[in-house]
């Protein structure tokens, strides 16, 4: 079993993730502050803590912030967390998007206006570790920290980072559906686009947590994240494989799948999990479309990487690699879990400018 997974198993064991977090809401201030279990991965023995922001910034800094895109619900919900608590630490925040993973260049463009525009610190969303590397050490040579959001950065020397362990987090999907079907399923697993590290982790995980249940994995097959894309592979498979009982992917899939098992008539006898969060699966949850899905907490991973860029200007003590500890959300867990750190209220809309008063 994956090292990471084994250990976060255990700690999950333990506590409800997030379960009791308190968070406030962009235009209320929250002097309250919030708090919320993480793993702490900053050395070489991991070990569950409580993340717990300063209660205000001391400065009305300036941070910018880089994301891939704001094209779905999740980095919306990052977002969200940005500005609601860059809002409640009273600090300004401009955020950019790139719009798209396919557009590198111009995410490396907007840090070098982050740099020139004398941007206190930085907050990104990696769109590539390798392709960002050299941006992020010339910021840290110039004073700037660099704090990495949501994003894998394994190598590249931020100041404070904050990823989700995807093993673990597909791990707490097998394990969940080796409980709920213990009696044994058949699955098709549609883990993401081949040769993107994540989607073979996702995979990799969730075969790994299976091993000891009754649960089958028939076939793995990758796909672009486009539902479009992942209608086709769904279609295939329920074709291929009739005897299947559980269709396990990213959220496009299960998007996909909520048509494509409905179109054979199979919605009794087929199950639907997520591998990740967004407004789509909450909604299908709430519907009894689907079983359950994962989340890794996105509007928390927003809120951490404001906090640890005003800890780091102000000398406090940043906590190097805060890993989110994911769970599966279902109609029986949602009520214990803190919905506000995992996606934005449906009314909020993105804001790229947050202004600190004085």
């Amino acid at each position: 079993m994956h090292k990471t997974l084994f250990m976060a198993a255990a700690l999950l064991a333990a506590v409800p993730a997030a379960a009791q977090a308190q968070t406030g809401t962009p235009g209320q201030k929250n002097t309250q502050g919030w708090s919320a279990e993480v793993v702490d991965a900053s050395g070489p023995s991991r070990r569950l803590a409580k993340y717990e922001p300063l209660a205000r910034a001391e400065k009305p800094w300036n941070i910018c912030v880089l994301f891939p895109h704001l094209k779905d619900s999740f980095w919306v919900a990052v977002a969200y967390g940005v500005a609601s608590e860059a809002e409640r630490q009273n600090v300004s925040m401009t955020l950019y998007e790139a719009g798209g993973y396919s557009n590198l260049p111009r995410q490396l463009s907007q840090f070098d206006d982050c740099v020139a525009a004398k941007a206190d610190a930085i907050v990104v969303g990696a769109i590539s570790e390798a392709g960002l590397a050299q941006k992020i050490a010339e910021a840290r040579k110039k004073g700037i920290p660099v704090i990495g959001t949501v994003n894998p950065i394994q190598n590249a020397e931020t100041t404070g980072k904050m990823f989700v362990d995807f093993p673990t987090m597909s791990g707490q999907t097998g394990r969940y559906l080796a409980r709920k079907a213990a009696d044994g399923a058949k699955v098709v697993a549609f883990p993401g686009p081949a040769g993107s590290g994540w989607a073979e982790a996702y995979a990799q995980g969730f075969k790994d947590s299976l091993k000891d249940s009754k649960v089958e994995v028939l076939d793995t097959r990758f796909g672009d994240t486009g539902v479009n894309a992942q209608l086709q592979l769904v279609q295939d498979a329920l074709q291929a494989y009739p005897d299947l009982t559980v269709l396990w992917g990213t959220a496009p899939t299960a998007e996909a799948a909520i048509g494509a098992v409905a179109e054979v008539g199979r919605e009794k006898d087929v199950m639907i999990l997520s591998t990740y969060e967004n407004q789509a699966m909450l909604d299908a949850l709430n519907a009894g479309k689907i079983i359950g899905f994962a989340t890794q907490y996105p509007v928390l991973q927003g809120r951490v990487g404001i906090d640890m860029a005003v800890r780091a200007l102000q000398k406090q003590p940043v906590m190097a690699f805060a890993q989110p500890v994911p769970a599966v959300i279902t109609q029986d867990t949602m009520k214990a879990i803190d919905m506000g750190l995992v996606l934005a209220p449906a009314s909020w809309r993105p804001v790229f400018s947050v202004k600190a008063t004085q």
